[in-house]
């Protein structure tokens, strides 16, 4: 028996980000697992006209293979942030429990002479007015370190001189084909390209009361309430009372929410009683706690159908946007591997095309009302809100994916509500003759946008390795 749960245990899956989320007080008393956790997971997603195994079907077999094999190449691998950003809505109060939550970044004295010429030369474009901060590997032993497994929160910027040299073409590529404007990031001193391969989403030991703060900043805060009487967060019981377009901002922060803590439970830093003994792997237990109705006040199998509803708006937004993205040239000045991206990218989005648009945002902020111009309005405003909070997380690594994936699904929002696509035509985007005042998306929102639709799917994926596990160890006992 023991042997068979450490081997469940083991079950390596996918990276996961950080703690952070609400920690339940109790372990369930029953192991049936798979009779309650996913007694949810049936019938049609919310809002939607689409089957949860449909989609379960189409993802694991058909969209995520594609993103596993197409996000580690360089083009979608680095993604431009600003850690230093100040919380705008209390002190900063030190949250990370790990005192290996801080970044240990190159000093300037450490980066090879080549990058910093590169840097101060304002006739490049990564001059000091737009230049992400480009943090290299030392130069001398011992200078900077890259971290390890076991160093849960460690945040490693560096790049080798020749990935720095590459993105300052890629930038100079981009500004000259017009395919891509600088987003905000970009022309700040405080900006730096994390290789988000050398950062996977893992667990940190970021939790308590910062991290709950976080989440309850954006339940009680930023997500729309009934207006009659409700709780502290809204959920399964209240949630109908709201329209359409509020029901569908609740239900896409809770998938996002799910689908950070089945990230947590698919890859858990677990250790032995023999010193040094650690492996990263799948948690039931942990799962279990996070999901079961028991610990949840019912409300962990509703949370999962939520993330369905998520996977199901950024894939209409991909499938929205793949005009545009087919005409985008992937650049990374290899053209081998330029060659490469470019057709995972087009099969991936032919894969996407393929499936109907069961989420359809033509249904909301409809009637071009002062009204409903007003709602749309307070939507995107709760959004940005909810990015800015990003910047009051205590982890850099939990920020730097936390920044990714509501970067990602704020773009997804983007195109399907800012109207750019519905008064040009979308089938016949003409990148060359686009005006500025166009629909565009930078280099870092097309990155973030495959990112995080790359973690939903990756989420939906390891549902389905807990769904086998759980059933498994019911046989077993």
């Amino acid at each position: 028996m023991a042997n068979i749960w450490i081997l469940l245990l083991s079950l390596c899956l996918s990276p996961v980000w950080c703690q952070f989320g609400f920690l339940p007080s109790k372990v369930p008393a029953s192991p049936a697992i798979a009779d309650r956790c996913f007694c949810e997971l049936k019938g049609n997603v919310d809002e939607c006209e689409c089957s949860v195994d449909f989609v379960d079907k189409f993802n694991n077999y058909r969209i995520y293979p594609r993103l596993k094999s197409l996000l580690p190449k360089n083009y979608f691998r680095f993604f431009t942030v600003n850690l230093k950003k100040p919380c705008p809505f209390w002190p900063d109060d030190g949250g990370c429990a790990s005192t290996q939550c801080a970044v240990e970044s190159c000093t300037e004295a450490n980066i090879p002479r080549e990058i910093f010429q590169t840097k101060q030369n304002k006739s490049n474009l990564f001059g000091p007015e737009n230049n992400p901060k480009l943090l290299t590997e030392a130069q001398s032993a011992g200078t900077c370190s890259e971290g390890s497994d076991e160093e849960l929160g460690y945040l490693n910027t560096t790049l080798t001189k020749q990935m720095s040299a590459d993105l300052a073409l890629w930038k100079l590529h981009d500004d000259t084909q017009h395919s891509f404007c600088d987003v905000d990031d970009d022309n700040s001193n405080d900006s730096v390209f994390v290789d988000l391969l050398l950062n996977p989403e893992r667990y940190t030991g970021y939790k308590g009361p910062s991290v709950q703060r976080i989440w309850r900043t954006i339940y009680e805060e930023n997500c729309f309430k009934p207006k009659r009487g409700y709780g502290p967060y809204i959920d399964s019981t209240n949630v109908g009372d709201l329209c359409l377009e509020k029901r569908a901002f609740y239900r896409a922060i809770s998938g996002l929410h799910a689908s950070i803590n089945i990230h947590l439970c698919a890859q858990y830093l677990h250790s032995h009683a023999v010193p040094g003994m650690q492996h990263w792997g799948m948690n039931l237990q942990e799962f279990q706690v996070r999901f079961d109705p028991e610990t949840t006040n019912g409300e962990g199998p509703k949370w999962l159908r939520n993330l369905y509803f998520l996977y199901l708006l950024e894939l209409r937004a991909i499938a929205k946007a793949a005009p545009y993205l087919e005409q985008l040239p992937f650049y990374t000045g290899n053209d081998t591997d330029d060659a490469e991206v470019n057709a995972a990218v087009h099969d991936l989005l032919n894969q996407i095309k393929s499936f109907q648009p069961h989420f359809n945002e033509s249904s909301m902020f409809t009637g071009g009302s002062k009204q409903a111009q007003k709602l749309k309005e307070e939507f995107r405003h709760h959004f940005r809100n909810i990015t800015r909070i990003m910047d009051c997380v205590g982890c850099e690594k939990c920020k730097v994916w936390g920044k990714l994936q509501t970067q990602g699904l704020g773009t997804a929002l983007k195109i399907l509500f800012s109207g750019s696509f519905d008064k040009a035509n979308p089938t016949a985007f003409d990148l060359k003759s686009m005006k500025r005042s166009r629909f565009q998306l930078t280099r870092n929102e097309i990155v973030a946008l495959f990112n995080a639709f790359g973690r939903l799917s990756t989420s939906i994926y390891n549902l389905e390795m807990f769904r086998q596990a759980a059933e498994t160890l019911q046989q077993v006992r």
